[in-house]
């Protein structure tokens, strides 16, 4: 009979226990989170707090009103809304009749001044003349005189024969001294003057001129490059001098308006660089810019109606100061240009703080201006030289 040895009994070995990944997941956010607070920290003492931003930046720009300068009627509209235009191209037309008739009017009355003044010339020359004449009259009266009187006292003539004479040599006296001030009146006309410096001449001139500015100012012209907004004119409208007709934008001199608060100008100053992106192509598209200057106001300080702080229920509010950017890369604007009242976004590097915080000198040119209106007197000075010429003897002044 065959014994089976009894079997022991072992107690189940229990798994180690698993790590908390909970605690370890909680550690490691704590950490970057610890890391990420750390190099922020860095980053803003070392960098970020030398930049300035506002999303309260808008495009700004000229908007230069086209006006008439006389009074007329439309008869032409060379240019609408959103066309391109070039400084001195045609944008309106007035009807011209009026003003070619006193164009001619004028012209008229210069040719007829130069010829009057050449007229005063000979009168000089002839005063002058008559002068020479009467001074030899006088002086044979005189010697007759002298002869006559000598004749006298020997009993040759009778007294009263020296007395006729006499009065021959008076009236020849009188008559070179009457004949010496119309000289010295003709040549007060015309003393230290040609024809074309003559006042009488110079006052038709300027009465030419006038006219020929009128009747050129008939045709309104383009005063800068740029783009046409806020036409206004219609056909056969009777306009008057400064009404409002059209507007021309020069979008490659446009800026940016942005309203930083009075905060954020400690380290702010002229000349330091910004970046500028615009709403209209998102932040896909970067503008170089400079602060050019910063407000000499606040924004409320300017406006219409100005706050009064002066009430028992006053709050402080932050100011804002319109600060002015200009692009520094015209190339940029040709790329992606901007509108007039886009909506921006600037940031400005306060790096660099050797730049003032107010102009210190006054502009070394003007910012803007334009030459389209200087020809028109330079071509009336033409046709004014040209009449003077035609209406003087042999062409020449004397």
């Amino acid at each position: 009979m065959s014994s089976q040895a009894p079997t022991a009994t072992t107690a189940p070995v229990a798994p180690p226990p698993e790590k908390n990944r909970r605690g370890f997941l909680l550690r490691l956010l704590g950490v970057v989170v610890l890391l990420a607070f750390v190099g922020w920290g860095l980053w803003y003492f070392f960098d970020g707090r030398w930049y300035e931003e506002t999303d309260d930046a808008y495009v700004g720009g000229n908007v230069v009103q086209v006006t008439p300068q006389i009074p007329g009627t439309v008869v032409t509209i060379g240019a609408d809304d959103g066309d391109l235009v070039h400084a001195g191209d045609v944008l309106v037309k007035l009807d011209s009749s009026n003003t070619e008739v006193a164009l001619a009017e004028a012209k008229a009355n210069l040719a007829g001044t130069v010829r009057r003044v050449r007229g005063l010339y000979s009168t000089v020359s002839g005063a002058q003349a008559d002068v020479a004449a009467r001074q030899v009259a006088v002086d044979k009266a005189r010697a007759d005189f002298a002869r006559r009187r000598d004749l006298a006292r020997t009993g040759a003539i009778s007294a009263e024969e020296l007395s006729h004479a006499q009065d021959e040599l008076t009236a020849a006296e009188s008559a070179l001294t009457a004949a010496q001030q119309q000289y010295q009146t003709s040549k007060v006309l015309v003393d230290d003057t040609v024809v074309a410096s003559h006042p009488d001449v110079q006052a038709a001139a300027a009465r030419l001129r006038a006219a020929y500015l009128d009747n050129l100012r008939t045709t309104i012209v383009a005063p800068v490059d740029g783009y046409v907004a806020k036409r206004s004119v219609q056909l056969g409208q009777r306009i008057a001098p400064g009404a409002p007709l059209m507007a021309v934008v020069p979008l490659h001199q446009v800026w940016i308006d942005a309203n930083f608060k009075e905060t954020q100008l400690t380290h702010m100053r002229i000349g330091q660089p910004v970046e500028i992106r615009a709403d209209l192509y998102g932040g896909s598209v970067k503008y170089a810019g400079k602060v050019q200057s910063l407000g000499v106001g606040t924004g409320s300080a300017f406006s219409l109606l100005p706050a009064q702080n002066a009430t028992g229920n006053w709050i402080k509010i932050v100011q804002r100061v319109p600060v002015r950017v200009v692009f520094t890369d015209p190339k940029q604007l040709d790329e992606h240009p901007l509108r007039i009242g886009l909506s921006t976004r600037v940031e400005v590097s306060l790096h660099d703080q050797n730049g003032p915080m107010l102009a210190r000198r006054p502009p070394a040119q003007p910012p803007f201006s334009t030459d389209v209106y200087a020809k028109e007197l330079a071509q009336a000075d033409g046709v004014i030289a040209q009449i003077i010429h035609a209406n003087l003897a042999g062409g020449a002044a004397k």
